[in-house]
């Protein structure tokens, strides 16, 4: 009896450890970080850092359908610092990605996104680039901001001036932090500053006076400067301002990247110091960056 009653007791002790150190693997993996964001921030606020921040344009369309939830997975995946996405409404309210007013070039379907319901564009499916349909559908904001959270830095670019949906969304999917604004709309980053008082913005400017004024009405983190005006002039007024230096390598230097030339258009992109490159070809480029020791 005494035998039965001490195997009792080593099993109830067995038992009450178990339950305790399943409970201490729970505590201790929801404080961990989630995903790759917290370097990724940590380096986004950092515009002194040697690291280059790798932006992709249109989330991975140069394989995967554009502002497609597969094209963010793959990103993730590949280590790309920042998705770009374009976000418009449907006709009853709906957010949606979608780059074009239209969506006849990128699904096969016709119309125009805010003529159109979500369930009437849900029936439709995407397109790659070269035009071989797929079984994705059109997604909602939502799920492409639950998808990127933790993971990876969204850069939202504005299709519409009905903004306040679009930010309740972001502080509902608690992507705050990882989340900014792209508009050359100036009073709409403000709007949106005033609807969350922690929101982030990216404002474009053309020129040295526009961008002299967009960091002294905004006090943004990152300005996106346009290479007419690249100079290290503009670049010294940015970076003493605290923020990071967006430049597209769209174009011609994303065709140089694409035949093996990354390294020549890299020391171009940089001769001023910009710090974000945003790109269509994000693998040869985080590759030729990793190598040069720029993206670490």
């Amino acid at each position: 009896m005494k035998q039965s009653l001490s195997i009792f007791q080593a099993n109830a002790f067995t038992r009450h450890f178990y339950f305790l150190f399943l409970l201490l693997l729970v505590a201790c993996s929801g404080s961990q970080p989630s995903g790759n964001i917290d370097k990724i921030l940590e380096q986004f606020h950092d515009p002194t850092s040697d690291y280059i921040m790798v932006a992709n344009h249109r989330a991975a369309h140069m394989n995967y359908p554009e502002n497609s939830l597969s094209a963010i997975k793959h990103l993730i995946k590949l280590g790309v610092d920042i998705v770009e996405l374009d976000v418009q409404s449907t006709k009853d309210g709906f957010l949606v990605l979608m780059h074009d007013d239209t969506i006849d070039r990128t699904t096969n379907g016709r119309g125009r996104v805010k003529d159109l319901t979500f369930t009437e564009l849900r029936e439709f499916r995407l397109k790659k680039k070269d035009g071989t349909l797929t079984d994705e559908r059109i997604p909602e904001f939502e799920e492409a901001l639950n998808m990127a959270r933790g993971h990876i830095m969204v850069d939202i670019d504005l299709k519409t001036n009905v903004v306040k949906p679009i930010v309740e969304t972001v502080i509902r999917t608690q992507t705050q932090a990882q989340v900014f604004y792209f508009t050359d709309q100036y009073d709409v980053l403000k709007e949106i500053q005033a609807l969350d008082e922690g929101s982030m913005c990216m404002p474009i400017a053309y020129s040295y006076e526009m961008a002299d004024s967009a960091l002294q009405l905004l006090n943004p983190p990152v300005l996106h400067i346009d290479h007419s005006f690249y100079s290290r002039e503009v670049t010294e007024l940015i970076r003493n301002k605290n923020a990071r230096i967006w430049i597209n390598a769209l174009g011609d230097f994303d065709e140089k990247i694409h035949r093996g030339d990354a390294r020549e258009v890299v020391k171009t992109l940089l001769r001023h110091k910009a710090n974000i490159i945003q790109t269509e070809e994000p693998g040869k480029l985080l590759l030729y960056l990793k190598s040069a020791g720029l993206h670490d």
